[in-house]
């Protein structure tokens, strides 16, 4: 069994970056709490290894193929920390914006707690106001 720090390193590098996304049930428990960290509206929303797949799938037809880069990974006990970075084309809708073929970058943090070698939960906070800026400002060009 691979270690906390590594199982979300593979989560990220194979299914958040969209290279297989059907491979969720690899790293994710058969539910999982995940904590929308938003300062106006936090929530928590339980997922299943099908609907991150369906999510990650979402966010391929918003950004296309995009890159995901790790920017940085520390463990300790069950709890990993990440901070990554992702880099797509705005080429589907996305909240009301329709697609420009623009250059957009999100920066991504999260909390995973790991048991037995899978993601039962996590905290997620994407910097969403610099995301809208960015489509925003795409269809003010």
């Amino acid at each position: 069994m691979i270690d906390a720090k590594e199982t979300v390193r593979q989560f990220l590098l194979q299914v958040r970056s969209g290279l297989h996304p059907d491979r969720a049930g690899r790293f994710m428990a058969d539910r999982v709490q995940a904590h929308q960290v938003v300062s106006e509206a936090p929530v928590v929303v339980e997922r299943t290894p099908r609907q991150y797949t369906e999510h990650v799938q979402e966010m391929l037809d918003a950004y296309g193929a995009f890159t995901l880069t790790v920017d940085e990974l520390i463990a300790e006990g069950d709890r990993v920390y990440a901070r990554w970075t992702q880099n797509g084309r705005h080429v589907g809708p996305v909240d009301g914006h329709p697609p420009t073929g623009a250059r957009v970058t999100a920066t991504t943090s999260a909390v995973y707690r790991v048991e037995n070698g899978l993601i039962v939960e996590y905290w997620i906070q994407i910097d969403r106001q610099g995301v809208a800026a960015q489509l925003q400002a795409d269809t003010e060009s």
